[in-house]
């Protein structure tokens, strides 16, 4: 470490004021300060008296995203070596790609018994993916930061993470640079950058690629990193459901061989289809344990969206017999492991600079993301996942929800002291 330091020192004046490299001082400064503390201290009379600082802030995220990552690579092998053993006893037709190619060529087999192989093959469909949202999103914020002349933003750090993990493992990677290009310019730099933008850019990334190129981003053939396969999520299931089939619909899931059960077990340790990092709400309480004791994530907020997604569930599941639609039949328990729910209340919702900021707002923050998950979930059928699109409204309105929290204490506070 301290030939690293003395490298970084020696290279300093080539990135400083007047040296050659001054424009990519942005990129030095990027990496001397996420490898060391950064060596300034305060002149006047105000101090910070607090250890972390926003870098090791966004490191701390990337800490608890790290269940999710290690869940959506094994899952990801696990669901496509799964598919191809029943493809095979079935006697279908499996088309291999460069993936398999790669898989192989290191040495691995295809089953899916096999922790290793099947984290291994879901490794090679998640780096990829993870490298082009890093590249294209980390030269684009290179770049702002020189327009700029002001350091990297570390909050790419996490918003290069969460996308790929709300994407499936068939996404084009094209798609992804376009994604994260959109995201990373349009939700967050037009405003001025980390701490500016009112909108998660990840999720804004995400809700692009939705309404932009939604037969690579949903439906039933993009789930498993399988060629030719094709079967639902579980609320992709539910969603074509009848009435009549209803909760049954989860034990009848079509893929080429016939049918698959779906149980709540499964879906809350992640062993099932979806993208790959929101499947497993057994990772997310994880991740969601190291925000919380960090005083990282706000623990309000995760407990509003549960509260709002339990409340809201729990009375159209109580409906379920007035209304011709299965989703209605859908019990609060379950809404809470499938889907990206866990994912997004956990790691999107608690987003410090999108979320509300008070402390009674979080409450309602949270209440009101949990409430309108369900809603779009069980109301429109042509959204069956709502915790996307219920993170962005409830970004709209996380602002204004803090503006009538602080007038409130305003008020309480003339009041008490009128006499």
């Amino acid at each position: 470490m301290k030939f690293l330091r003395s490298t970084l020192d020696r290279l300093h004046p080539l990135f400083a004021h007047g040296g050659k490299l001054e424009k990519l001082y942005p990129l030095y400064e990027a990496i001397d300060t996420f490898l060391f503390t950064p060596g300034q201290t305060t002149g006047g009379t105000t101090h910070v008296r607090d250890a972390i600082d926003l870098k090791r802030l966004m490191s701390m995220v990337v800490v608890a995203l790290i269940p999710c990552v290690f869940m959506a690579c094994w899952n990801t092998g696990y669901q496509a070596h799964y598919a191809m053993e029943k493809m095979t006893e079935a006697g279908l037709p499996v088309q291999y790609d460069w993936h398999h190619t790669v898989h192989n060529a290191l040495g691995f087999g295809h089953r899916s018994s096999s922790f290793l192989d099947n984290f291994t093959y879901g490794l090679i469909h998640f780096l990829p993916v993870y490298i082009v949202c890093m590249a294209v999103g980390g030269t684009i914020e290179l770049i702002f930061s020189m327009i700029r002349k002001h350091e990297v933003n570390e909050g790419f750090l996490v918003t290069g993470l969460l996308f790929p993990l709300t994407l499936p493992p068939t996404i084009p990677l094209w798609q992804v640079a376009l994604g994260i290009a959109f995201g990373v310019v349009i939700g967050k730099e037009v405003f001025g950058g980390t701490g500016r933008n009112f909108l998660n850019p990840a999720l804004t990334a995400r809700a692009f690629l939705y309404f932009n190129n939604p037969l690579q981003i949903s439906g039933s053939e993009v789930w498993t990193a399988v060629d030719g396969f094709s079967g639902a999520t579980a609320l992709g299931a539910m969603a074509a459901a009848d009435t009549q089939t209803g909760m049954k619909a989860l034990e009848q899931i079509q893929v080429p061989w016939g049918q698959e059960s779906l149980s709540w077990g499964s879906a809350f340790l992640g062993t099932i289809q979806g993208s790959m990092g929101e499947t497993s709400a057994l990772a997310c309480l994880i991740g969601a344990a190291i925000l919380i004791a960090s005083g990282i994530g706000s623990w309000r907020i995760m407990a509003g969206c549960v509260i709002g997604a339990v409340g809201l569930s729990s009375l159209f599941y109580a409906m379920s017999g007035q209304f011709n639609n299965a989703m209605f039949q859908v019990p609060p328990w379950w809404h809470l492991v499938i889907g990206g729910f866990a994912f997004g209340a956990v790691f999107m919702a608690t987003d410090p600079v999108s979320a509300a900021m008070t402390e009674t707002g979080k409450w309602f923050y949270g209440i009101l993301i949990g409430a309108m998950t369900i809603l779009i979930r069980v109301v429109n059928p042509a959204f069956p996942e709502g915790i996307m699109l219920a993170i962005l409204f409830g970004n709209v309105f996380a602002p204004l929800i803090d503006y009538f929290v602080a007038q409130a204490n305003i008020k309480r506070r003339a009041a008490r002291y009128a006499a």
